[in-house]
């Protein structure tokens, strides 16, 4: 537990480092533009979290998290990286209708995703390179820190609790928890780390296009209707039961192959 907290006060720790890094740059480079400093923060974020990405990916590597375990890359099988994209797309769906109904959390990082999401680097960000050191730290790391020294239930839980508290923004910690878990656990049952990037993926990416396509959208149901809202969450839920229960029969040795 402990060297699990450790690990993502350290990721906090390499984005504080990043924002020194590249703060003096963002700095020179509002100056030249504008004659002045004031907008610097304009320009800041994006570099300051990829900054943070590459620092974070340096650590994990040279202390060994990345490394040694080839299962860690394993593209698993077609069938179960299907299955994994089927339970993605239904678990999005499923928690975008439990987050319709906690509309009285806070989002805190509004402002700051908008402002990524202005430009080509944050979206790079925060849809592919973000979900990829993610899975990194909290799944090749975090998780399998938290399998070796607790039984499954509980290292998936307390993995999905620290994923979701990470955010430190109510209106995501509900959600990220969940995924979370439903991550932690596919980890544990393939010790692979493309099906949980790969749902990752899926789910920030959606999350940018959405909210640059139809930025005054907060829901799906305001854009599809209410009753075939209603209709896809049914749909949604039945899949997610078939890919979790088909997802569940796979074991260790047969994820690596095809089927």
């Amino acid at each position: 537990m402990k060297t699990a907290i450790k690990l993502a006060l350290i990721y906090l720790a390499m984005q504080i480092l990043g924002a020194l890094a590249v703060g003096p740059f963002t700095m020179i480079y509002a100056y030249v533009k504008y004659g002045t400093v004031d907008r610097a923060s304009e320009f800041a974020l994006a570099p300051t979290l990829l900054a943070g990405f590459v620092f974070m990916l340096i650590y994990l590597w040279q202390k060994g998290y990345l490394t040694g375990d080839k299962r860690l890359y394993s593209p698993v099988s077609v069938s179960y990286l299907s299955w994994s994209a089927m339970m993605g797309i239904s678990m999005i769906y499923l928690i975008d209708f439990l987050m319709s109904h906690l509309t009285f959390l806070p989002d805190w990082l509004s402002d700051t995703f908008d402002l990524l999401q202005s430009g080509w680097l944050g979206i790079i960000c925060v849809a592919i390179l973000g979900p990829i050191l993610e899975e990194l730290l909290f799944r090749g790391a975090i998780t399998k820190v938290l399998l070796k020294k607790y039984n499954p239930v509980v290292a998936i839980l307390i993995s999905g609790l620290i994923f979701g508290i990470f955010h430190m923004n109510p209106a995501q910690v509900v959600g990220a928890t969940l995924i979370g878990f439903i991550l932690a656990w596919i980890y544990y049952k393939t010790h692979s780390l493309i099906p949980c990037i790969l749902i990752h993926i899926m789910n920030n990416s959606l999350s940018v296009y959405l909210a640059l396509k139809f930025p005054d959208v907060e829901y799906s149901s305001e854009l599809i209707g209410e009753k075939a809202y209603l209709t896809g969450l049914v749909i949604a839920f039945l899949l997610f039961i078939l890919s979790w229960r088909m997802m569940n029969t796979y074991k260790l040795s047969n994820t690596t192959t095809e089927i």
